[in-house]
């Protein structure tokens, strides 16, 4: 029996990124079918080196590459920005995310994608936008989390407001919210038959997305709504809700009292009613105790898992969210899997990341209609290149 078709095959796409919020958006165009080709530069994406490596690939890469065929391409060489323009003339999106104008100056911006191409769709992920007052500024996930005051925030919501998330939301969200933009630009283009380009601003996904900058945007001073770690005998554990209702639940279901006096003040209540609820969790004998006894209030509540305990949940595991793929190097390695689960259609990841330009010949053969010979010539000129992993990789192959 044939496996369920992935809802994007057939269609072609062009990854310029590098890095992070492009990746993101590619990766989940590859889970969800779609060929998708990373263009990466000689000296490849930077995010190649960061952190421990495993066959010269970092964990940070592959999560974000996965499944996607590599060329690698020197838009420096004469004819290295032919080449891509080659490309983008048959694909369907063109995902690129360097600062707005460097396009232009190899000939690969919208405009002159678009006079070759009229049907592409091509999203374009930056800090600030394409135009107006800050759309040279460098932008990173610190920078945006900066301006769109998620770090201040926590200065006066009791964290420390000089530290950055320690999770690039900025880049994951601006991707996701990139994917979302390209879907609706080619239902469009299935309508109209032409394409269109998607100006995507980290700083306006940011925004859209944060569900505290609506509290200052409307002028109203926000509270703190997130859950709360409390610790327990079998492990800490984050309940949802506050304080408040946390007492009224285990008050009425497990009979705790706060012994405080009639005339208390709300400080002294306070306090005596955390001290309750922390010795009653003390003073159960295991996990499963804990959990008896939040299901039985029903609050909402999670374990507080550290680094690999992650891999342990139940539920990753019975959804099957984290994926084995090749290392490349002989072994395995685990990446998680994009969330889509459909009722007729499959989508996850389709394979390893590739090398850096271990996959030239082949796309331009898929996509070109080049020959060996011709692919050969190119590599020989130095327009496209390849690293000694995806030569070794091909030879082992052939």
């Amino acid at each position: 029996m044939n496996a369920a078709p992935r809802p994007l095959e057939g269609i072609r796409v062009l990854d310029l990124s590098r890095v992070f919020a492009g990746p993101v958006a590619g990766r989940a165009l590859a889970d969800l079918g779609a060929d998708v080709v990373k263009v990466e530069p000689p000296d490849g994406d930077i995010s190649r080196s960061w952190g421990p490596r495993r066959a010269g690939q970092s964990s940070y890469f592959v999560q974000q590459n996965a499944g996607k065929r590599n060329v690698c391409v020197d838009l420096t060489h004469p004819e290295g920005a032919a080449v891509v323009a080659d490309l983008a003339a048959v694909a369907d999106v063109v995902i690129e995310n360097f600062r707005p104008g460097v396009l232009t100056r190899y000939g690969l911006d919208w405009a002159a994608l678009s006079a070759r191409n009229a049907r592409l769709v091509m999203l374009s992920i930056s800090g600030f936008g394409q135009d107006g007052p800050e759309s040279q500024r460098a932008a990173y996930a610190s920078v945006v989390h900066a301006e769109m005051g998620l770090i201040g925030r926590g200065a006066h919501l009791g964290g420390d407001g000089r530290l950055d998330l320690n999770f690039s939301a900025a880049d994951v969200l601006s991707g996701l919210h990139g994917v979302i933009g390209l879907l609706a630009a080619l239902r469009s283009r299935d309508l109209t038959g032409v394409g269109q380009h998607v100006d995507l601003a980290m700083m306006d996904a940011m925004g859209f997305s944060d569900d505290f900058v609506v509290f200052d945007i409307d002028g109203i001073t926000p509270l703190r709504t997130n859950g709360e770690v409390w610790r327990t005998a079998g492990g800490d554990v984050c309940i949802a809700g506050g304080l408040q209702w946390l007492w009224h639940q285990f008050s009425e279901v497990h009979g705790l009292r706060d012994g405080a006096a009639a005339d208390a003040d709300l400080a002294t209540k306070v306090r005596l009613r955390r001290q309750c609820i922390g010795d009653f969790f003390m003073g159960l004998p295991d996990r499963a105790a804990v959990i008896a006894s939040l299901d039985a209030a029903n609050m909402a509540w999670g374990m507080v898992r550290q680094g690999a305990e992650v891999h342990d949940s139940p539920t990753l595991a019975a959804r099957n969210s984290v994926a084995t793929i090749d290392d490349r190097a002989g072994g395995t390695r685990r990446v998680f899997q994009s969330p889509y689960r459909f009722s007729s259609s499959t989508s996850g990841v389709q394979g390893p990341a590739s090398h850096r330009g271990e996959d030239n010949e082949a796309v331009l053969a898929d996509w070109l209609g080049v020959s060996p010979a011709e692919a050969a010539r190119r590599a020989a000129s130095g327009s496209m290149r390849q690293d000694d992993q995806a030569r070794a990789a091909n030879d082992r192959s052939s």
